[in-house]
């Protein structure tokens, strides 16, 4: 029955979101402790992230899904904002990070609330 739910589109989707939410967190605040370092160029999820997983999803292959790899990229396109090539924003970063963490903190809800929902489903009790 568990088994069931765990195993639902929208449940696993929101697991790789989060998963990826996490690995970009991770990367955004390298960028951040790097943004005085000369030569640092920053890091991000890897683009085409989003493109592959709306692919995958419209193909409803859950195991595909599963199995996304979440690769961070160095971006070598951005262009540098000091005389040293380093090409972290500090402003950008921050919002960046901020915009993140708030689909972070959704996706967790989102993942609690169906965690709940098992929950009560068993016990009976809200």
């Amino acid at each position: 029955m568990i088994d069931l739910v765990l195993e639902r589109e929208n449940y696993v989707l929101a697991k790789k979101l989060l998963d990826a939410s996490h690995a970009r967190h991770q990367a955004l605040a390298g960028n951040l402790a790097n943004a005085e370092t000369p030569g640092f160029k920053r890091s991000d999820l890897k683009v085409d992230f989003a493109q592959q997983l709306q692919k995958l999803a419209a193909g409803d292959d859950l195991q595909s899904i599963a199995n996304l790899e979440i690769q961070i990229e160095v971006d070598l396109n951005s262009p540098s904002v000091r005389p040293d090539g380093n090409n972290v924003q500090l402003d950008t970063e921050l919002l960046k990070m901020n915009q993140n963490s708030m689909q972070f903190e959704f996706l967790a809800q989102y993942v609690s609330n169906s965690l709940k929902r098992i929950e009560t489903a068993i016990t009976g009790q809200v």
